[in-house]
């Protein structure tokens, strides 16, 4: 299985309504603290933008939601894994991503035949603490050979700058989120990574 080769994150179907008609093929909703209903309804908005861009949307950590709302992709961090009913979620036919950081948490994701893996942070990165280190590119031509044909996902710190390396090590696909939000031109940011990875 082949996915576009980047892949953004945005917080919010904003973000969606913005940035599909670019030309992004692949994206992640990853919202944080919202209630139930609000975190419906913004999947479902995002999940008709999708549609009508021709785009695959990754609903992040909201399984239930997901499953819902007739959703196609989930992602689902180590933490995510502790409390989603995954055989509910692969009988609904939803495909799954898994987030990865160390050994351990590769073996578990791939335990469950994830449709792609994410390594990160493979560079330093604002978003969220965590309490790996830079991973290194390195980290990924081995990630890569462990998991053979499933698409690697980098991402953590990843620039315009910086995905050459990144697929050149063996990664698949790109992932890139403050990198678009806090430039001061998100769309024309937005281009040039399309512009890189065509």
């Amino acid at each position: 299985m082949s996915l576009p080769r980047f892949y953004p994150i945005f917080e919010d179907a904003d973000w969606l309504a913005r940035m599909l008609p670019l030309g992004v093929k692949l994206v992640q909703l990853r919202m944080k603290d919202r209630g139930d209903a609000a975190t419906g309804a913004e999947i479902a908005r995002a999940r008709d933008l999708c549609a009508a861009h021709g785009a695959v949307l990754v609903v992040n950590d909201h399984w239930r939601a997901a499953i819902d709302l007739g959703c196609d992709w989930l992602h689902l961090g180590q933490e995510d894994l502790d409390t989603a009913d995954v055989p509910a979620i692969r009988r609904a036919g939803i495909r799954l991503g898994v987030s990865t950081h160390d050994r351990a948490e590769l073996d578990r994701a791939l335990s469950l035949a994830p449709d792609y893996v994410a390594l990160g942070p493979v560079w330093p990165t604002i978003l969220k603490k965590m309490k790996w280190e830079r991973q290194g590119v390195e980290r990924l031509t081995e990630w890569k050979r462990l998991i053979g044909e499933s698409p690697l996902v980098a991402i953590g710190g990843l620039t315009v700058d910086r995905a050459a390396a990144a697929f050149a090590a063996g990664a698949d696909v790109v992932s890139a989120v403050t990198d678009i939000t806090l430039n001061p031109a998100p769309e024309a940011r937005l281009r040039d990574w399309l512009e890189t990875v065509r």
